[in-house]
């Protein structure tokens, strides 16, 4: 085999200065060599979740912390940050909704996909509790997890998340041989089946998607995107170390560092607003739709640049940097693009209609309207 040529040194992304006698709640070098060995092993990431348990909660004061500790694990490697994001999500719904389960030791993910041909339905069993029947699809990890936050139909019009056990004998999953993604290749996403499974609510009818965390857990996911961006530009930049970069690599090195610079300040002033409550309802969900769509094209814009300054070489030889390539691809499509921006548009669109004093669009939230972000 090739030897690999040598990468960029482990370092933390930061989103911007903490302030003075701030504790960061991790050991931010040893974290980041564990999620260097846990490279492409589910296990292994898995494993690392405990060392992640003094990670803030968002809207606590320290959203941007979260979001530093999910970007810094996917500039390292993108399965560790798939395996952390929903595990920390679900610890934050769970928050949110004030509901007490012992996370000690214990995996979790959210799968709240719909998808025609599938439905979960949820019911009353008759003794206060609830059970589920039926078909969830797109459920990450499915074969890995020992708990999830999942959302079921409770009516024809109304949806409610449960917590589940998954070792329950009426959970069951389909066939992972199915999943042939050349990206997060071990990230395995499949259709879970469920015959009268216990579940407890979480938070009451529609309460997911309306609750401000929703739009604060999509923001977070674009912090991993982000991430793994900066791990990217990071190979670009070594590369001009080891031989003297030309114009033309200096072009790319400079679009590549403004377009992360405007990704970092909306994600840093995003953070902000979450933890000054002012990123909820309507106000929040437009604020993901623009984070998410700023950080997206970003980061698409950094695959396209990287790969012309550096070629193919780096994508057949350097095993982190195709992997890292082909994960983020794959991840960057839970952006849905032309419609997501299209989504933006229509709630953007009453913002623009009357300015400020400033002649700056109206930001003044907009409470009549609703979005979704993730």
């Amino acid at each position: 085999m090739a030897p690999q040529p040598p990468g960029p040194a482990l370092r933390w992304v930061p989103l911007g200065p903490r302030p003075a006698g701030t504790p960061s709640g991790h050991d931010e070098t040893s974290l980041l060599d564990r999620a260097r060995r846990a490279a492409g092993d589910v296990p292994a990431a898995l494993a690392l979740l405990p060392d992640l348990a003094d990670t803030p909660l968002p809207g606590h004061g320290d959203t941007a912390r979260l979001w530093e500790v999910l970007a810094s694990l996917a500039c390292v490697d993108l399965t560790v940050a798939r395996v952390a994001e929903p595990h920390l999500d679900a610890l934050a719904i769970l928050d949110q909704a004030a509901v007490v389960v012992s996370a000690a030791a214990t995996t979790w993910g959210v799968w709240a996909a719909h998808a025609p041909g599938a439905r979960l339905e949820a019911t009353p069993n008759g003794d206060g509790g609830w059970r589920l029947d039926g078909t969830k699809p797109w459920c990450s990890l499915a074969q890995h997890l020992d708990h999830a936050v999942v959302t079921a139909h409770t009516s024809e019009t109304t949806r409610r998340a449960f917590v589940v056990d998954l070792h329950h004998p009426g959970a069951t999953h389909d066939d992972p041989r199915g999943w042939v993604s050349r990206g997060l290749v071990d990230l395995v996403s499949v259709a879970t089946h469920y015959d009268g499974v216990p579940a407890t609510p979480v938070g009451e009818d529609d309460w997911y998607l309306t609750r401000p965390g929703f739009a604060w857990g999509g923001m977070g996911v674009a912090a991993c995107w982000y991430g793994a961006a900066v791990g990217l530009a990071r190979t670009l930049a070594a590369a001009g170390a080891r031989r003297e970069p030309d114009q033309v690599a200096h072009m790319h090195l400079g679009a590549v560092d403004a377009r992360l610079h405007a990704a970092r300040a909306v994600l840093a002033e995003a953070a902000a607003a979450v933890d000054a409550g002012q990123a909820d309802g309507a106000a929040g969900a437009l604020l993901a739709s623009r984070v998410r769509a700023v950080v997206a094209s970003a980061a698409e814009d950094v695959m396209v640049r990287v790969g012309h300054a550096l070629g193919p070489g780096p994508l057949t030889s350097d095993e982190a940097h195709a992997a890292r390539v082909a994960d983020l691809t794959v991840y960057l499509r839970q952006h849905h693009a032309e419609r997501d921006d299209a989504a933006l548009g229509r709630q953007a669109s009453p913002h623009w209609v009357g300015t400020d004093p400033d002649g700056a669009p109206d930001r003044t939230p907009d409470r009549a309207q609703s979005g979704g972000s993730a």
